[in-house]
């Protein structure tokens, strides 16, 4: 009896944790909170709505201070240079809230986006709420969207994000390269690694 109390009493714990993060964004799912107003490090606001262009939307979590997204920089720079003359808008956004009065406040996302030479968007992710709703768990992450804004990739920048020389492909320009053309996404989902976004408790 006792035994069976206590696993009552721990029901709405779990039934709370496994609503404290929605499960991954499903391939072919329609870009979420897509009007919620985000402050980019330029000042202004933006939503991703707004942000996307005529052949879709690349949103990418990411942060200042992940020692994968460091030494990822380069590759981050280049892929998002690509989709954007690829004419896909780019949003990268900073979920890390718990450290949002320290490392990753929007004081030090513009001394870093501006250091790593930005065009596109770093907007701040307040109260992690487009990382809940994609299902991100990661920096750097990747989601690319269509032009319909349904969701077609999802996972990391190539096949190889601990080691730039291992490369063998490319998988998001890969992705934008087939979506442009009107073509299936070949390779829809790959594995991210990074550090974990430093959610709020």
């Amino acid at each position: 009896m006792k035994k069976t109390m206590f696993s009552l009493l721990l029901l709405p714990a779990v039934v709370l944790f496994s609503f404290a993060m929605e499960d991954p964004l499903p391939l072919g799912a329609s870009v979420p909170k897509a009007d919620n107003k985000l402050k980019d490090i330029s000042g202004k606001e933006v939503t991703l709505k707004e942000a996307m262009k005529e052949n879709g939307l690349l949103v990418m979590f990411s942060c200042n201070t992940c020692p994968v997204v460091i030494n990822n920089q380069a590759r981050t720079k280049e892929i998002c240079q690509y989709a954007a003359q690829q004419n896909i808008g780019v949003v990268l956004l900073n979920s890390n809230e718990a450290n949002r009065k320290s490392s990753e406040s929007l004081s030090n996302m513009q001394d870093y986006g501006q250091g790593q030479g930005y065009k596109w968007f770093y907007a701040v992710d307040k109260n992690n709420e487009l990382a809940d709703a994609f299902g991100a768990s990661r920096t750097p992450e990747c989601f690319l969207f269509d032009k319909n804004g349904k969701l077609i990739y999802h996972g990391a920048i190539d096949d190889s994000p601990s080691d730039a020389a291992s490369v063998k492909r490319i998988h998001l320009k890969e992705a934008i390269n087939e979506a442009v053309a009107g073509k299936e996404v070949s390779v829809k989902q790959s594995k991210s690694v990074g550090c974990s976004i430093k959610r709020i408790s």
